[in-house]
């Protein structure tokens, strides 16, 4: 009789997890280098349009010693310059990178085509450099994730293979860039990879380590947005405010998705009514920016400065309001346009912004502004984007403000659950879904994991098993008895037999078959434990 292993299946750690993890390395590597190139354009492109210098300082739009009414012009130049390259290049470079990368690994393959490495980070720069209200997250998630998928189509390797090394390559651009890689490696799995298995984990956490580890090196150690709070934060009015707070900002980013979608139908409604070509559209796009950026300086480009003055706490008002409402619609206008952008940095602005706001209201003093603000914007990436625990951890690496531990958990846990309630997808999965995709939210164990065959299988007779030595021929679509009901699953979908043979592994006997019939009980015991409600245990009281 062949050898199988008793979970044939069970796809955990092996030598091809030793080998994609040593590719990783590479991959994290060249993760870490393209965000610091992105980064680095990012700053030559805003120096250029604003500035007219070729410089690599960090600097914003809104200190441009340019006349006021440009701000209404190098937006638009900013936007027919990225028409122009996702119309004569590639349009995969247009929108916010994340939803890109996941219909990468859905659809195709996880192959992402060489365009895409080198055309999505020039295009962003441009988008951001001109004023462009936009985070640089997305789009490194997309330009790692191309550079991962390129060296996975260089070797030879099954389509899971190639998703992980994809993945592995998104979350190397996110750890460099941030200066958060256990962050990094949880919306790997929150947002693409679909699976927590050590086939896929390993090799990512392996890319994601090595690009931190370079940061460190090439930009420095972090936290990008350091927070620095009393060690008395007033612990039981936090706890008490972290609810309502959640919910607000749940709320707020349930709202900013379908304003953001709204304008994205509304857009595409007008240009197709007067048949403006999809290249015009950022260019058209860059209008909105431009408006919003005369208005209001401020909302121009990624805005890391705005973030780490609302966490410092006492922020202008003029700030607060601008960011709500200004910056919100300079955003969602111009992303809903097509061009290219990420979302998470003016995410976390808009949540800060929000819970500073609440708290300038309650009359609170700036420590306890800062907390307020770190709350909500944690909250409101768990809201938007459907990652609780990414936005938590993500919260945390960007300030080391381990004290607001608690309250950061439950606002982050309320806008999740009012998002969960109010919105059928994230505002990263909101664009596949409206292609005819569907993406679950949830994770969970496959019912049939938990059920061995020995459990379902018909049984033969008694007097009738076989000794399998003694037999002439086996067929080889068989399973063994103390296998999972998965592992029958997947061998019925591979070899197309819908009943197989069972082994005793101990005693080499046939002692029964298992069909779909037994593997549909299997999946009965799992809604079973959903659906059917009893009480277990009841206190009687003793009688008077």
């Amino acid at each position: 009789m062949r050898s199988r292993p008793s979970a044939l299946r069970d796809f955990t750690v092996d030598r091809r997890t030793w080998f994609l993890s040593a590719v990783a390395i590479v991959i994290g590597f060249g993760g870490a280098g393209l965000a610091v190139l992105l980064l680095r354009a990012i700053a030559l492109a805003t120096n250029i349009f604003y500035y007219h210098r070729v410089s690599l300082e960090l600097v914003g739009p809104a200190g441009s010693t340019l006349p006021h009414f440009a701000m209404l012009i190098v937006p638009v130049i900013g936007g027919i310059l990225v028409g122009i390259m996702a119309r004569y290049g590639t349009d995969k470079i247009r929108g916010h990178g994340i939803p890109e990368a996941i219909e990468a690994i859905l659809l195709n393959g996880a192959k992402v085509h060489p365009k895409v490495a080198v055309l999505k980070p020039i295009s962003s720069a441009i988008a951001i450099g001109s004023g462009g209200p936009f985070g640089a997250e997305g789009p490194i998630i997309m330009t790692g994730g191309a550079f991962g998928s390129l060296v996975a189509q260089w070797l030879k390797l099954s389509d899971a293979e190639r998703t992980t090394l994809l993945v592995a390559g998104a979350a190397a651009g996110m750890s460099a860039t941030f200066a958060t890689p256990i962050a990094a490696i949880l919306i790997a799995v929150e947002l693409l990879l679909f699976e927590w298995r050590p086939r896929s984990l390993v090799p990512v956490a392996v890319a994601s380590v090595t690009a931190g580890a370079l940061r460190i090196w090439w930009l420095g150690a972090g936290p990008l947005f350091p927070v620095y709070l009393p060690g008395n934060i007033h612990l039981e009015q936090s706890l008490l405010i972290a609810i309502p707070l959640g919910i607000l900002v749940g709320f707020a980013a349930a709202g900013l998705s379908r304003l953001m979608y709204g304008l994205e139908d509304a857009f595409e409604h007008f240009c197709g009514q007067v048949h403006i070509h999809w290249m015009w559209w950022p260019a058209i796009g860059g209008i909105g920016i431009g408006i919003g950026g005369f208005l209001f300086p401020r909302g121009l480009g990624v805005g890391y400065d705005n973030i780490a003055e609302l966490l410092r706490g006492n922020a202008p008002v003029a700030l607060l309001i601008g960011l709500i409402i200004a910056k919100s619609l300079m955003w969602a206008f111009s992303l809903s346009s097509g061009t290219s952008g990420g979302v998470l940095a003016p995410l976390l602005m808009i949540g800060a912004a929000i819970g500073e706001g609440a708290a300038h209201l309650a009359g609170l003093p700036g420590p306890t502004q800062a907390l307020w603000a770190l709350m909500a914007m944690g909250a409101m990436l768990s809201g938007a984007l459907g990652v609780p625990l990414t936005a938590i951890l993500f919260s945390l690496e960007l300030t080391h403000a381990l004290p607001a531990v608690l309250p950061l958990i439950l606002a982050c846990i309320a806008s999740y659950l009012v998002t969960s309630l109010v919105m059928p997808r994230s505002i990263l999965t909101e664009k596949l879904g409206r292609r005819g995709y569907h993406l679950s939210r949830e994770y969970g164990v496959d019912p049939l994991e938990l059920v061995t065959v020995s459990e379902v299988m018909t049984e033969l007779p008694p007097g009738d098993e076989v000794i399998v030595g003694e037999m002439h021929f086996l067929p080889n679509n068989y399973v063994f008895s103390d296998e999972t009901c998965r592992a029958v699953a997947e061998e019925m979908a591979t070899t197309g037999s819908l009943t197989l043979l069972v082994v005793d592994r101990e005693n080499n006997r046939l002692v029964g078959s298992v069909g779909a019939a037994e593997l549909l009980a299997g999946r009965r015991r799992a809604v079973k434990r959903e659906l059917e409600r009893s009480i277990a245990f009841q206190v009687e009281l003793p009688r008077l």
